[in-house]
């Protein structure tokens, strides 16, 4: 018998979908990320080689994680193998990124949660860097400490809480309901933090030093791979969550319209958060008698928790501009690692044959054991910072370069895939679509792969000591290929792929 299509949750809703996906695609890294690389890449200029980067990687690949997940109507490893049996590896390759990507995002959202708290009385005093480093995570050297920081523990024990509460309620109960509730506050809150920052002094001088453009900067390759770097990351493309997420969509759900909100609702978010994050930065400089540029820490965990916190305490009504801010990370972060997680539950609870709470306990618990045991402790923010470069920019990367040469090129899924999306959606996609896919992303992705990988075994990591990076960086990638080789060899207890027909009413109507 062909599996039925009312074996599988949906969402309600496009709105509902619509709503998820982009509290996936906003993330912590849209508002300490983005605004860095585009001051660091030219300013205003680029947002040229952004715009294209979106049009020609973002949205591309993204419709084809969409195309896979909702014709194969499965998480990432059994959607592949419905599509071609040896192809579950890259589906559980994917999803042992997510495992690993979410053990590590949790924390931060820890950190966030702590700030929250630390906001109402300015705890970070006059030395946040020290604070952060010092007291807070009570930062030592890189290795691997066994020594529990309660002040971050805590927190995170209740991220991790929460976050399989969330998991075990389901798609629609859970996933769809608290992102129908926090994008909304997310984006009322942060236009409310950029309306705050635009009315401060030097305001606009930080705004001038984001957007006044460097022309000259468009000759330069290293900028139109950062642009597609951070297109490519801020729009949850490639791991397995927008196959899982497309996977629960309805019959007909419109997936190419869909798409294209979620990427310009994504990049519209980014750059809110840019105006905010270098209005701020303006305000900060004008009180410090400087410029912008000669500020440290406009990128990453510095920004938020360091270089913020300073801002914060010198800003008129700090406490409640503190407060909003590091709830808007709390808000972005938490609807971000759910749609993380949701994909490796899925995937374990269609293997194992689990139910939905089962998956959920199985996953959030082991996750929530790895996730205090190594980024609550002393070591736990380099070992975070080492996790976090070679899961985005080695595991991704190698993630999408695979997956784009397999579908285009082994198994040559190119034409089912683009006559189901134009099937099913108002938006049709064209034969450019198959060039875009299957020669320009691998070729730039491959190219940021070498490059990359080039500086990391050439130059080290921040200074940290070789065995540490072999064992927190490349031993990541490691644990990932292994984890994908081991999971694939187990045989299916749950779901499979034998006879399955991709939406037997669909193909019906094509005949």
């Amino acid at each position: 018998m062909a599996e039925t299509t009312t074996e599988r949750e949906t969402w309600s809703s496009s709105t509902g979908f619509i709503l998820a996906a982009v509290g996936s695609a906003v993330g912590l890294g849209n508002i300490w990320r983005f605004p860095g690389v585009a001051y660091e890449s030219g300013g205003g200029a680029f947002l040229i080689p952004y715009l294209i980067a979106l049009l020609t990687a973002g949205i591309p690949i993204l419709f084809l994680d969409y195309a896979i997940g909702h014709r194969y109507r499965a998480a990432a490893p059994l959607a592949y193998r419905r599509m071609a049996k040896p192809a579950e590896a890259l589906g559980w390759f994917q999803i042992a990124l997510s495992f690993v990507i979410a053990v590590y995002y949790a924390a931060v959202i820890a950190w966030s949660l702590s700030y929250f708290v630390f906001a109402f009385d300015l705890r970070w005093g006059d030395d946040p860097a020290g604070f952060f480093v010092g007291e807070y995570l009570r930062t030592g050297d890189p290795e691997v400490s066994t020594t529990i920081v309660s002040a971050v523990a805590i927190p995170l024990v209740l991220v991790w809480v929460a976050v399989l509460a969330i998991i075990a309620l389901g798609v629609t109960k859970g996933v769809q309901r608290v992102n129908v509730i926090f994008i909304p506050l997310l984006v009322v809150a942060f236009a409310g933090l950029v309306i705050r920052a635009v009315t401060l002094p030097g305001a606009m001088d930080g705004l001038n030093a984001l957007f006044t453009p460097d022309w000259g900067a468009l000759t330069d390759p290293g900028v139109w791979i950062a642009a597609y770097s951070q297109i490519f990351f801020s729009l949850s493309i490639a791991f397995g969550i927008m196959v899982t997420y497309a996977s629960y969509q309805r019959r007909k759900a419109n997936m190419t319209s869909s798409g294209l909100v979620v990427a310009f609702a994504n990049s519209s978010f980014e750059i809110l958060a840019g105006i905010g994050v270098f209005a701020t930065l303006g305000f900060f400089a004008h009180q410090q008698a400087t410029t912008v540029d000669e500020l440290e820490g406009l990128t990453g965990p510095i920004l938020s928790f360091v270089t913020f916190p300073a801002v914060i305490s010198e800003m008129p009504g700090g406490t409640i501009f503190g407060a909003v801010f590091f709830a808007a990370l709390v808000l972005a972060g938490f609807t971000s690692i759910i749609s993380i997680l949701l994909g490796v539950a899925a995937s374990v609870q269609e293997k194992f044959g689990l139910g939905q709470k089962a998956s959920a306990i199985a996953v959030c618990v082991v996750c929530a054991i790895i996730s205090i045991a190594l980024f609550s402790t002393t070591s736990g923010l380099i070992a975070l910072d080492t996790v976090d470069q070679w899961a985005n920019n080695v595991g991704i990367v190698l993630s999408a370069i695979v997956m784009t040469v397999l579908v285009v090129w082994v198994f040559r899924k190119v034409p089912v895939l683009r006559a189901h999306l134009n099937r099913v959606s108002t938006f049709k996609v064209g034969r450019s679509w198959w060039v875009l896919i299957g020669v320009l992303a691998p070729l730039l992705l491959t190219y940021m792969l070498f490059e990359r990988v080039q500086t990391l075994v050439t130059e080290g990591y921040e200074g940290y000591p070789g065995w540490y990076l072999n064992l927190f960086g490349w031993g990541t990638i490691a644990f990932v290929v292994v984890a994908a080789a081991i999971l694939t060899a187990i045989p299916w207890r749950g779901r499979d792929s034998e006879d399955f027909h991709p939406w037997p009413e669909l193909e019906e109507e094509q005949r």
